[in-house]
């Protein structure tokens, strides 16, 4: 059952990359996967639902490669930065594509998630919990050692996610069909993390 839900995921995960939101079907799908239609619908209701699951899975996957990248880190704000710069750059992603070419899947995701956050808000908000908890994490660890400004860490956490998502989404739909401008990437990267820098600093 897992494993049939797992290769559905991930074929709307290639078919994404490959063919944007519009090669996105249920038909695609049971091409790519050669599973019956039946079997698709005993895991998804509707497409929207394999979004999210596609959602769930990019985001939970980014998070664990966050956490690993940042595990030597001491210092709570530096381990911040090298999310969020981490989350400009595409450090997130277990594979390389749009590092050097169109990111159509990149592109694909930006548009469902502005549209998901006004369509289906509470599933949005459980896809992405474990990236916002991985930076509420932070913030907390770097509020007890007076680095981070006292507040509500889960809510600083939320607008940390918010300001740098639809940031990367805005550049993301811009680069759909043109090659990506690294250097501009890491600018803006740069400049967001100074900005979140002075949100939350004591």
């Amino acid at each position: 059952m897992a494993e049939r839900r797992a290769r559905i995921v991930r074929a709307a995960y290639d078919l994404l990359a490959r063919d944007g939101l519009e090669g996105l079907t249920i038909r695609s799908v049971l091409a790519e996967t050669g599973l019956a239609r039946r079997a698709f619908y005993d895991r998804f209701a509707t497409k929207d639902d394999l979004v999210l699951a596609v959602f769930q899975h990019t985001l939970s996957d980014a998070a664990a490669r966050f956490a690993e990248l940042i595990a030597p880190v001491e210092c709570p704000v530096e381990r911040l930065r090298l999310i969020v710069v981490g989350i400009v750059l595409g450090h997130g992603r277990r594979d390389s594509d749009g590092d050097d070419a169109p990111n159509y899947r990149a592109a694909a995701l930006s548009r469902e998630h502005l549209r998901l956050a006004e369509a289906r808000p509470a599933e949005l908000q459980r896809a992405i919990a474990p990236l916002v908890e991985l930076i509420a994490t932070q913030l907390q660890a770097g509020m007890q050692s007076g680095q981070v400004r006292s507040a509500n860490g889960e809510r600083l956490a939320h607008l940390v996610y918010n300001l740098v998502s639809t940031t990367v989404h805005s550049q993301l739909i811009a680069e759909e069909h043109q090659m990506p401008d690294l250097e501009d990437r890491s600018r803006l990267a740069g400049d967001l993390w100074e900005f979140c820098l002075r949100a939350v600093s004591a």
